[in-house]
C-alpha cells in the first residue's frame, strides 16, 4: 500500500516506479494510436459504418464523428495542459462506441469484413476486443489522475489547504 493508501504503487505516477517511469512514453503510444485509428475511419468508412448497430442514424456521419475525436482527443492526450480532459474524453468515447463493438461480435460483422479463410480470426478477434475495452479504459483513466506537476498531488479526499494546515 502506498502512503496515500491507495493499493495501486506506483500507478499514478507518483512514487517514480518502474511503471510510473513509463507513464509519459506510454502517453504519447497511446496518442499515436488514437491519432492512427481516427485517421483509418476516414480511409475505410464504408467498413466502418458496417460495424454501427442498426438502431443508429446515420452509420457514415457517426464514423466521421468518432474519427474527429479519436483524433483530437488522441493530440490531446499528448499534450501535458490538455491530458486529464481528454483521458476523459477517450473514456466517454470508448464507451460510446462499445455497442458497436458488441455489435461485431454478436452479429457476425467482422467475419463479412475479411476473405472468408480469415473469418474465424476476425471473429477471435471481434470477441476479444471487448475485454480489451476494459484495458483501454484503464490505461485512459491512468492519465486522467494528477500527476505531481499539476499542483494536485494532496491526499485523495483532502483539499491543498486542509493538508497545508496540519
Amino acid at each position: 500500500m502506498s502512503d496515500d493508501g491507495s493499493d495501486f504503487d506506483g500507478v499514478d505516477g507518483s512514487d517514480g516506479g518502474a511503471l510510473a517511469d513509463r507513464k509519459r512514453p506510454l502517453r504519447y503510444v497511446m496518442s499515436a494510436a488514437y491519432v492512427v485509428a481516427g485517421i483509418t475511419h476516414f480511409l475505410a468508412p464504408r467498413a466502418f459504418a458496417r460495424v454501427v448497430p442498426p438502431g443508429l442514424p446515420r452509420p457514415r456521419a457517426l464514423v466521421y464523428l468518432s474519427g474527429i475525436a479519436e483524433i483530437g482527443l488522441g493530440l490531446g492526450v499528448a499534450c501535458d495542459r490538455t491530458r486529464r480532459g481528454s483521458a476523459w474524453g477517450l473514456m466517454a468515447l470508448l464507451g460510446a462506441v462499445f455497442p458497436a463493438n458488441v455489435y461485431m461480435a454478436t452479429d457476425g460483422v467482422a467475419a463479412d469484413l475479411v476473405p472468408d479463410r480469415l473469418s474465424g480470426v476476425a471473429r477471435a478477434a471481434a470477441w476479444a476486443r471487448l475485454p480489451l475495452q476494459g484495458a483501454l479504459l484503464l490505461w485512459a483513466w491512468w492519465y486522467t489522475r494528477p500527476e505531481p506537476a499539476d499542483g494536485d498531488d494532496h491526499a485523495p479526499g483532502r483539499s491543498g489547504d486542509a493538508q497545508r494546515r496540519q
